[in-house]
């Protein structure tokens, strides 16, 4: 097993400029590993941006010459409503950027070791029986009791996989990061809208709330990353989440109370797929049950420091409080502050 300590290492972060990204680059970047972010739009960072469109082979690909890991982040966001234009840019934009990757890794002399490439644990089924793992886990598409709508997530996650997995690349390891939510307490994450809703008194169940929340903290999420990059033997599909997804009504109960407020109003499954409507994005991202649990790393001897909601939630929010209700752009990327666990 190689240490990754052992020496500075040289990341290549594709797509890299939105809040997994920077929480990635400030983590390589605080530990005095250079990091090159590949980003459509560049900006001031206290690392290298180079301009990039994820479809053409440019001059972009010498900066993969010598690297030692590539994170490909890139993909149109999900959140939005998936008309045939939304759709279409969704799936290109994740499928072609991994294939143009592939490509480049061909043509460098001296490709990374490793090849880190984003997709998620929505591959899963809508599914509140059983978790899923790596190793019995079905992928989703045919359940019965999910919306017809919700079946093109999956379809493109298995897409993004499948092109992941036929580039070939002798001589660099390549796992598909199966992600779930990450919950940072930086404003403008998801954690930061669930916490809105708590604190103006809208915390409460969405729907049935039977629905599973699969979710992982910061913290665990950038330890995760770090064990991948360390622990040479590890390939294929791995999810990044942590252990113990639980019923939304229970994942906002337990917010609630980190937060100190008792009550919160629910809201009915009509009225989420009205405000998905009026807010121009999809119900499935919140009324999807992800029952999805990280087999291979538990296995492997990955221990996480935040395996349940209860500590994770308590010490996000003590972070977002340190941090306060607002904050300018330049903080944004001052390492997370790591507060002990209570």
């Amino acid at each position: 097993m190689r240490t990754v300590d052992h020496h500075p290492l040289r990341v290549v972060i594709p797509g890299g400029s939105g809040q997994v990204g920077n929480i990635l680059a400030r983590r390589f970047h605080s530990k005095g590993d250079s990091v090159t972010v590949l980003s459509r739009t560049t900006f001031l960072a206290p690392w290298r941006m180079v301009a990039w469109n994820g479809v053409n082979l440019r001059s972009w690909v010498h900066e993969l010459e010598k690297a030692d890991v590539v994170i490909n982040l890139s993909g149109r966001s999900v959140n939005c409503r998936y008309n045939s234009a939304n759709r279409r840019e969704i799936l290109e934009s994740r499928v072609q950027s991994t294939r143009v990757i592939g490509e480049a890794l061909d043509r460098v002399a001296h490709p990374p070791r490793l090849w880190l490439n984003a997709s998620t644990a929505t591959i899963y089924p809508h599914t509140f029986d059983r978790p899923m793992d790596e190793f019995s886990g079905a992928l989703g598409g045919s359940e019965p009791d999910a919306p017809s709508t919700w079946r093109f997530s999956i379809e493109v996650a298995k897409r993004w996989e499948e092109c992941f997995f036929a580039a070939s690349t002798p001589n660099t390891r390549k796992i598909a990061l199966r992600s779930a939510m990450t919950m940072s307490p930086g404003h403008e994450g998801i954690f930061d809208v669930l916490l809105r809703l708590v604190r103006f008194g809208f915390g409460g169940a969405w729907g049935s709330g039977k629905q599973f929340v699969s979710w992982i903290h910061t913290t665990d999420f950038v330890r995760a990353i770090d064990y991948l990059i360390a622990h040479e033997e590890l390939e294929g599909c791995v999810n990044i989440a942590a252990p113990g997804p639980l019923p939304n009504s229970e994942f906002m109960s337990i917010l609630r109370k980190a937060w100190g407020r008792n009550f919160g109003l629910p809201a009915a499954k009509w009225m989420l797929e009205l405000g998905a409507l009026f807010l121009r994005t999809e119900s499935e991202l919140i009324l999807k049950s992800r029952r999805v649990v990280p087999g291979l790393l538990l296995t492997s001897g990955f221990q996480f420091q935040y395996p349940d909601w209860p500590s994770a939630a308590q010490n996000l929010v003590q972070q977002w409080r340190l941090r306060g209700p607002t904050r300018s752009a330049a903080v944004s990327f001052l390492p997370d502050q790591v507060l002990p666990r209570t």
